[in-house]
């Protein structure tokens, strides 16, 4: 593996919907912040256990060298939830790549992804448009022949 400056740093992304978290990945102390908040105190609380997932399935021993920043932009604070999660574990999955060996990068991916596959995929469904003639996108007005 080749050595690593302070300032080399990882960037991934992880989408959910329309919502967007964009991560940082530097070698650190282990704090894994998500706009400027430690992650524990991500709302949602019944979803932080969701935040935690990649790092139960991996191993906190896999995170304690690194930092990791997130910043997330758009969404519901549910569809947030999802695309952070998936945004960190691209992020510990492309560290272990570049700076790591490819061993080790391959079996925290196949973790991953046996576990839940939208933790390093991204789900590609989107709300469909509404159209006329009804109140959703497939809906209708009901009509009674009286």
């Amino acid at each position: 593996s080749q050595t690593m400056s302070a300032t080399d740093v990882i960037q991934t992304f992880g989408k959910k919907k329309t919502a967007l978290a964009i991560a940082q990945c530097r070698k650190g102390q282990g704090t894994i912040k998500v706009n400027g908040v430690p992650i524990e105190l991500v709302k949602p609380a019944i979803l932080q256990y969701k935040l935690f997932e990649p790092i139960l399935l991996i191993g906190k021993d896999k995170f304690a060298g690194l930092d990791i920043r997130v910043r997330t932009r758009g969404g519901g604070s549910i569809a947030q939830i999802y695309a952070i999660r998936q945004a960190i574990s691209k992020a510990i999955v492309a560290y272990y790549q570049k700076y790591v060996d490819e061993e080790s990068k391959n079996e925290i991916k196949n973790i991953l992804l046996r576990y839940d596959r939208s933790l390093l995929v991204a789900d590609s469904r989107r709300r469909e448009a509404k159209k006329y003639g009804g109140p959703g996108a497939r809906a209708r007005k009901q009509k009674s022949y009286r």
